[in-house]
């Protein structure tokens, strides 16, 4: 995500140099925003927040509130991922619309990351269903056997499965959520 509001673009021109905050805001794993420890509830703010978000070279993602960075600490990954009513697409928390998936992972609990054009995200819980309905085998639909199978091998393994997503399929990689950030290229808690 490369947006921001021309009202923020104005503020970093204006005052280039305000120093980045760190340790104040967080993305806990629904995708919901929260300001030291306390939920955002109004949505003015949220919409504000969801607009101005993105990730530095560093893979450290922030809100950019006018000429000041905030960095956010992510609970899981940078983007909480929900199927849309129909089922066919991905929207992030943010309320935009996933493009395209690149790459498909299972971690050690069973939850299912997603390289995608947005940036990584995963899945929300209440969209395993989804996901469930979209895993399959060479030989058809998957069992919880198979299932069970993919859970237990090492980090790394290409599973059995494979995530029918966008027209295609893509092979489902293990990857344990510890390091989902080296793999996917993103920071959980970013520092100064």
């Amino acid at each position: 995500m490369e947006y921001m509001e021309d009202w923020v673009l104005r503020s970093l021109a204006r005052w280039p140099d305000v120093p980045a905050l760190f340790g104040w805001l967080r993305l806990d794993r629904r995708g919901r925003w929260q300001i030291r420890g306390e939920l955002i509830s109004r949505p003015q703010i949220i919409d504000t927040i969801n607009n101005n978000y993105a990730a530095d070279e560093q893979g450290r993602w922030y809100f950019q509130n006018g000429p000041q960075r905030g960095y956010m600490a992510l609970e899981y990954a940078p983007l909480v991922l929900r199927a849309e009513v129909s089922g066919e697409a991905l929207v992030a928390h943010t309320g935009v619309r996933v493009g395209q998936v690149s790459a498909a992972f299972l971690d050690e609990e069973g939850a299912v990351l997603l390289d995608t054009d947005l940036g990584p995200g995963v899945l929300d819980d209440a969209d395993l269903d989804w996901a469930l309905q979209r895993l399959e085998s060479a030989a058809g639909e998957i069992d919880e056997e198979q299932l069970a199978a993919a859970l237990a091998l090492p980090s790394g393994s290409t599973t059995a499965l494979q995530l029918r997503i966008g027209g295609g399929r893509l092979p489902l990689l293990r990857l344990d959520a510890a390091l989902a950030p080296q793999q996917l290229g993103f920071v959980r808690e970013p520092q100064p």
